[in-house]
C-alpha cells in the first residue's frame, strides 16, 4: 500500500545523510525504506493513541538498530549527525500523522545507536 499522506510523500527523508559522503546512499536508502514502511503501517493501522504509535515507531527503530551493521560494513556509522537526522524524521512522521504531542525520545526509545 503506497503512502497517501502528501506531507510524507513530499518529505526528503534522511536528506542530510544523502548530502554527506560519509553515509553510503545504498545504506541510507534502506533507512529511508524503514521510514516509509513505518508510514505505511501508520496509515494501515491508524494508531488510536500515542502508546500505539510508539509501538510502531519503536519497531521501526529496531530496524535501524539492525541497519547499524550495514553502516559499519560500509566504513560508516550511526553517529551524532545520523542520530539527529533519524530522530528528526521520526518526529516528522509523528507530526505528519497528527501526533503533535509525541515525545521524540519515546518514539525511538528502543534505539541502540
Amino acid at each position: 500500500m503506497p503512502v497517501s499522506n502528501q506531507q510524507v510523500t513530499a518529505h526528503p527523508f534522511l536528506k542530510g545523510l544523502y548530502q554527506d559522503d560519509y553515509y553510503p546512499d545504498r545504506v541510507v536508502d534502506r533507512g529511508r525504506e524503514i521510514l516509509l514502511r513505518l508510514c505505511e503501517r501508520i496509515e494501515a493501522e491508524w494508531p488510536a493513541d500515542l502508546l500505539a504509535l510508539y509501538a510502531l515507531t519503536q519497531a521501526a527503530t529496531e530496524e535501524f538498530n539492525d541497519l547499524q551493521a550495514a553502516f559499519e560494513e560500509a566504513d560508516s556509522d550511526i553517529e551524532t549527525v545520523a542520530r539527529e537526522e533519524i530522530a528528526e524524521d521520526f518526529w516528522f512522521v509523528a507530526q505528519a500523522y497528527g501526533f503533535s504531542d509525541a515525545d521524540v525520545e519515546a518514539l525511538i526509545a528502543t534505539r541502540d545507536w
